[in-house]
């Protein structure tokens, strides 16, 4: 793309220090009546931790009887505790290690002591009020189940736990384990670095900086220890399931990746492996090894829809050249590329190329897909994005590279456990010459993703996100026409009495696995053409409303998902009852236009003979690798941040949000009924398109009337820690914000970040090693008084008034209820606001809050872009916010230089 004359801006960093944080919940009235009556809930606790411990001990002798394996030492309890209790207090008082964290106030631990030594003198400590007890109170409840269904509820798939109770000894199973390994290890909070007072000798001083020196390097030594000591817990847990698996009941370790043993995936705080084993073995394994937090089947992968048949060949006669030697590279990860295709093949970066398919040779990476291929179509929507060239010299703008990890009929094998294998695709092209950071992954689970533990699959694809610096971009998964598992289908909805689009927010039509990945950029379908003719019709009554295919939102934990949406086609239906739901040929122009494999003729070299979100994902891919050809040095952050930051919501929902802004405040009862309507639609809208539509203009470039800023380069952190404070300053020109004028200004905001995931932790803020969100000035609050109320230590008056934002960080105070913003690691919120409502500084808050992992070093990294656009074009706006960003620019550096030479006085 050539330089725009409206190149984006950059976001300033005005502010750092600690962040002023709201105090976290109450304690619950079950811990206060226990604090009241110690006596009655230490009886009831110590009552149940005897009979817990006594039913393990005569299982375990029994197991010892007959000859069975040992597994562990360990026994599995399930606590039931306080919400806001540290459960890293488990581990300190109780030597428990956590296992599993649960939503609904339970936890999963596991102790190597069977008799639970400290765990039984607190208990009786805290009857006879020994100070230093009270923890005891917050453990509500500990589980004495000797059949061990809660448990066993809460790490088995429904399906699995359905079928335990007639599981037969010869019945052989494949599961994926998730299993925990973070032991009963903790690390000290690091050594306070010393402040100089005012009567502290030159020699003093010294000492106290050298002693704050050896305090400091042993903790770093006892961290790094501590770390080690984490690997070698996974190393004997994973020796210990091979043992068992392989040797005790005749099982075997699935994962095969490049003819190597790849036995598990590993994360922080465990590994998922893939076992197949006897029913017996299964039983054993689950029942006896305290350290499992999940066992679920593989998922199966969904195929795309096809139409009934392909048309003519049609005329290509545009010359393509090789993309710039320099140009980014994006990674293809499908069922291969036929690479010879005269569409595709000056992009194609062949040297990379590899087959990650267990038995089959690394070279092999042909579209095998019959008639048309998968990955190819996939390769030529990243290439083209809306439409393929027919005519003219073309140089095609970035490399394809070809991650072979489907079969011939564009499935996994059972073989290949997902999560290794992008793990596998990651380091070969990310390791490669061309460093790879974009990755295109159209490949989900037939069914609606789990909404219990993250899955190994996406949690993997958010730790190499963060390890890394890679962007995927992943498709939402799609709905069976008319086939499928029953009762999941579009037919099965329709003949239910669900109508388009209601039916979509059903749980069986939820985003598939591993769409629900924090990280990855999800992509829903959207209809660009309506059609209607010979007894069939489409189901969008217009364009840009969602596909009758696509999966829908929320994802886990209520995060918005998917993100965007890009044309991927829509169903047709049929008059009849019940109605015929498919993809005939004759309404063609409802389908993508894609590059169409030619190994398997009669067919074109492009053509629109398939829909799905598999070739929506990969026109954002497209924007994406603009992106990086644009901005070479950001991060994937800041690419993810601005493809979001581009996205609108369709023309028709205009009209919706305004009609209930209109309503805001209004207490008539038709105006009650009117806005409950309209937050439903609305919200429906959010669950299925998210934030919309992304635009390759708007994310690569600004206009006259248009302004994105964005962070990076001198002036910004590209890292923040728990209770850290970033401020941004947009100066808002006097001649945008004249009183007379009042003009309608749209502003929009999206924070982008990453922080280290840890599976085994049920919910948003303790998956993540440090969790972030953004905040913003009020309309008419001052910069001085932001300051005061985000940073500790400034003072100042409480003034402005809400900003109204339409989503909101609670879910009670945006414009559309039930939604917020700040519920995944993707957060864009808009407001339209009359300009000369906007304060002088438009300010943004960066916060940084503690997640799982304690260590004050542990950071998120993050990008955040701010926009402002006049709506309606009355006056351009980029040079006036230009020229004040390039002051205040300046105003910083001033102010950088007096502070450092004020610092050099001091010292």
């Amino acid at each position: 793309m050539p330089p725009s004359p409206f190149p984006l801006l950059p976001l300033l960093l005005r502010y750092t220090g600690p962040a002023k944080i709201a105090g976290g919940g109450g304690t619950s009235p079950t811990t206060k009546a226990n604090r009241d009556n110690p006596s009655a809930h230490s009886g009831r606790l110590g009552g149940q931790a005897s009979a817990a411990t006594g039913t393990w001990q005569r299982e375990q002798q029994k197991r010892a009887d007959e000859g069975r394996p040992v597994l562990a030492s360990g026994i599995p309890l399930l606590l039931k505790i306080d919400p806001n209790f540290d459960l890293d207090l488990l581990r300190d008082k109780f030597a428990f290690e956590i296992v599993s964290e649960q939503e609904d106030g339970y936890v999963i631990v596991a102790s190597e002591d069977l008799l639970l030594t400290d765990f039984m003198r607190m208990v009786t400590d805290f009857s006879t009020s020994v100070y230093g007890s009270t923890a005891i109170a917050s453990v509500h409840e500990l589980n004495d189940d000797p059949n061990q269904l809660e448990r066993l509820r809460r790490i088995l798939s429904d399906t699995l736990f359905a079928r335990w109770p007639q599981i037969a000894d010869d019945d052989l199973f494949i599961v994926d384990v998730g299993v925990a390994c973070v032991g009963t290890l903790d690390i000290d909070e690091p050594p306070k670095e010393p402040e100089r007072g005012p009567k502290n000798s030159d020699a003093f001083w010294a000492k106290r900086q050298a002693d704050y020196a050896t305090k400091r390097a042993a903790w770093a030594q006892a961290r790094s220890e501590a770390y080690m000591a984490w690997d070698d817990i996974k190393s004997t847990r994973e020796e210990r399931i091979r043992h068992f698996v392989q040797d005790s009941y005749g099982g075997r370790i699935m994962n095969v990746i490049d003819d190597a043993a790849a036995e598990a995936v590993k994360l922080p705080d465990g590994f998922t492996v893939r076992v197949e084993v006897s029913g017996k073995g299964l039983r054993d394994f689950v029942l006896n090894y305290p350290y499992v937090f999940e066992v679920v089947e593989p998922d199966d992968i969904e195929l795309p829809q096809r139409v009934e048949s392909a048309t003519p060949d049609n005329p290509f006669s545009a010359t393509l050249s090789p993309p710039n030697s320099q140009a980014p590279a994006v990674c293809v990860i499908d069922s291969g590329i036929q690479e010879e295709h005269r569409l595709l093949a000056p992009a194609i970066d062949g040297t990379q190329s590899h087959c990650f398919l267990p038995g089959v040779p690394t070279n092999q990476v042909t579209d095998a897909v019959r008639p048309g291929g998968h990955g190819t179509r996939v390769a030529g929507a990243v290439l083209y994005g809306q439409e393929v060239p027919r005519t003219g010299a073309v140089q095609l703008p970035f490399w394809v590279q070809n991650a072979r990890v489907l079969d011939g009929d564009c499935r996994m094998p059972v073989e290949l456990f997902p999560a290794a294998a992008i793990r596998a695709v990651v380091e070969w092209f990310h390791g490669g010459p061309r460093k790879t950071r974009l990755f295109n992954h159209s490949i989900n689970a037939s069914v609606p993703c789990r909404l219990r533990h993250m899955s190994s699959w996406a949690a993997e694809i958010d730790e190499l996100s963060g390890r890394h610096d890679i962007l995927v971009i992943q498709s939402a998964g799609n709905l069976s026409a008319s086939a499928g598992l029953p009762g999941h289908s579009i037919r099965d909805h329709l003949v239910a009495g669900r109508e388009y689009p209601d039916y979509l927010d059903e749980p069986a039509c939820r985003i598939a696995n591993p769409a629900q990945s924090l990280q990855a950029l999800t992509v829903g379908s959207v209809a660009h053409r309506v059609f209607e003719a010979g007894g069939w019709r489409s189901f969008a009554p217009d364009g840009d409303h969602p596909s009758a295919f696509s999966r829908s939102g929320h994802g886990i934990w209520n995060v918005i998902k998917p993100e965007v949406v890009e044309y991927g086609g829509d169903n047709l239906r049929t008059a009849a009852t019940p109605p015929d739901v498919a993809t005939p040929q004759h309404a063609r122009e409802c389908y993508p236009e894609l590059v169409r494999s030619t190994l398997y003729p009669p067919g074109p070299a492009a053509d629109r003979d398939i829909v799905g979100t598999s070739f929506a994902a990969p026109k954002v891919t497209h924007i994406a690798a603009h992106l990086q050809q644009l901005l070479p040095n950001e991060s994937c952050l800041l690419y993810r941040a601005l493809i979001v930051q581009s996205a609108r919501w369709p023309s028709w929902s205009v009209a919706l949000l305004t009609e209930l802004e209109s309503l805001a405040g209004k207490q008539s009862q038709s105006a009650k009924q009117r806005r409950t309507t309209l937050e439903v639609q609305l919200a429906g809208l959010l669950r299925r398109m998210g934030y919309g539509v992304p635009d390759l203009e708007r994310a690569t470039s600004n206009s006259p009337f248009r302004t994105t800023l964005i962070s990076g380069g001198r002036f910004s952190r590209r890292a923040i820690t728990a209770n850290e404070c970033h401020i941004y300053q947009v100066p808002i020109p006097d001649n945008i914000r004249r009183p007379g004028d009042d003009y309608e200004i749209l502003i929009e905001v999206t924070l982008s970040y990453v922080a280290q995931p840890r599976r085994t932790r049920r919910n948003l803020r303790r998956y993540m090693s440090t969790w972030v969100e953004w905040t913003s000035n009020r309309l008419g609050e001052s910069l001085a008084s932001f300051k005061a109320r985000a940073i500790k230590g400034n003072e100042g008056d409480d003034e402005g008034d809400s900003f109204g934002w339409t989503l909101g960080n609670n879910p009670r105070h945006g414009l559309i209820k039930g939604a917020r913003r700040s519920s995944g690691t993707v957060q864009k919120d808009w407001s339209v606001k009359k300009s000369n409502a906007l304060p002088e500084n438009f300010c943004i808050a960066v916060v940084g809050h503690e997640g799982w992992n304690h260590d004050p070093d542990a950071e998120a990294k993050y990008a955040i872009t701010v926009s402002f656009e006049i709506l309606g074009k009355e006056i351009p706006i980029f040079d006036a916010i230009r020229t004040e960003v390039t002051n205040l620019e300046s105003e910083i550096e001033v102010e950088a230089t007096v502070g450092e030479v004020e610092e050099l006085g001091t010292t």
